[in-house]
């Protein structure tokens, strides 16, 4: 009896662990220099971290993480020098053609090319997730260069095959990122675009789901959790004026972070639309001193910062 009951209170605890096991469990298992490049990039120095990629896409040419990731650091560099403030809003406003367009379409469209030729031997979530993120990442730069044929076709795409991961892995928390922007872009369209919408054949967003998509991916997501995050807050500040909402969103990403000037640029932003201008102009300040390995990003964001800075009303002491 002893060695039955034994065996019973096994198996309930067994049975309780599995109850217990968190949600988003799945996991991508990137290799530490992925995690390293990443942390580099977020911390202000995306040439650091394309070294690390480069290095990757070396090793292993056949795997399309390196180029992705490397693709990624470039767009940073491209959202620096693209920066400017506008009706109050900080963020990318340049539509012309930059210098480092090209390669990082060339990159982008690498790492979808090596993705889909692995999905036509093996289907896994992991390629479907890399495939749609690279489509995504050709969103972005579509998107900001006014591109918006080539935007929606691309946005079409990468929303096909994020769905699909996460139908092949529902823990999927990074294909969470994309298919909450689409989600939340699509509709946030005003009636006009609506309409366009349907002329062009785009799926129909749904923006609150949008929102549940990209907290669940900045909370769970590996790869893609601090884009998540980012794009939120712009999102909630620019479409919603949801500001405080924005600034608490954001706020984990500029502390854990400290050194990124754009990081610090948005922020202040936050508090200069909440009215809160002492705290704003602290952060332009620090934005603008703080030392960006990359050159042209720092002549950039010292030419933002003091634009933002002079747009401040601050009361004489």
């Amino acid at each position: 009896m002893c060695g039955v009951r034994a065996a019973l209170i096994s198996l309930t605890l067994a049975a309780l662990a599995l109850v217990a096991t968190p949600a988003f469990s799945s996991q991508l298992n990137l290799p530490p220099e992925a995690r390293d490049g990443l942390d580099k990039l977020y911390s202000g120095d995306p040439n650091s971290a394309i070294t690390i990629f480069r290095s990757m896409a070396s090793a292993q040419p056949s795997s399309p993480l390196g180029y992705l990731l490397e693709a990624e650091a470039r767009w940073w560099k491209i959202y620096c020098t693209s920066l400017d403030l506008k009706w109050n809003l900080m963020d990318a406003w340049i539509p012309q053609a930059g210098p480092e367009d090209a390669e990082y379409i060339r990159l982008a469209g690498k790492a979808i090319s090596l993705a889909e030729a692995q999905l036509q031997q093996k289907e896994t979530a992991e390629m479907h997730l890399y495939a749609g993120t690279g489509y995504a990442l050709l969103v972005r730069l579509f998107g900001l260069r006014k591109e918006n044929r080539a935007a929606a076709h691309a946005g079409v795409i990468a929303r096909q095959h994020l769905l699909r991961a996460k139908e092949m892995d529902p823990d999927l928390a990074d294909a969470d990122t994309g298919i909450g922007l689409y989600n939340y872009y699509v509709d946030t369209l005003s009636g006009i675009a609506r309409i366009l919408r349907v002329f062009m054949g785009l799926p129909a967003g749904n923006k609150d789901e949008g929102i549940r998509q990209l907290e669940r991916a900045m909370e769970h997501g590996e790869l893609t959790g601090e884009d998540a995050r980012f794009y939120l807050s712009k999102n909630l500040r620019t479409y919603d004026q949801k500001y405080q909402r924005a600034l608490e969103v954001l706020e984990p990403v500029t502390t854990k972070y400290p050194h990124n000037p754009v990081f610090a640029l948005m922020l202040g932003n936050l508090y200069a639309m909440l009215g809160r201008n002492d705290r704003a102009d602290a952060l332009y300040r620090s934005a603008a001193a703080m030392p960006v390995p990359d050159a042209q990003c720092k002549a950039h964001i010292a030419v933002v910062a003091q634009k933002a800075i002079d747009a401040l009303t601050i009361p004489q002491k």
